[in-house]
C-alpha cells in the first residue's frame, strides 16, 4: 500500500473514531488497523529520508542518487 492510500485510510479511521459512533468492537478493530496503518505511514517517510539522505551532489554540480542496497 503506498503512503498515500494508508494515510487516507488512516484519516477515515480517526474521523470515525472521533464521531464516536458504532460499537466498541469495531472501534478496538478500527483502532488496531489505525495503528498498524500508523506504523506503514512511519516506515514509509523513514525509507523516503534514507532516499533522499542517498542524493549526492557530484563535484561538477550534478546531482545523483547513490545505489540503493537491498540487504
Amino acid at each position: 500500500m503506498c503512503f498515500e492510500d494508508a494515510l487516507a485510510e488512516l484519516e477515515t479511521i480517526v474521523r470515525r473514531l472521533e464521531e464516536g459512533s458504532g460499537k466498541l468492537e469495531e472501534a478496538i478493530a478500527a483502532y488496531e488497523r489505525g495503528v498498524a496503518l500508523q506504523r506503514h505511514c512511519d516506515a514509509k517517510l523513514q525509507e523516503a529520508q534514507s532516499r533522499v539522505e542517498r542524493i549526492v551532489v557530484g563535484r561538477s554540480g550534478t546531482v545523483a542518487a547513490e545505489p540503493i542496497g537491498f540487504d
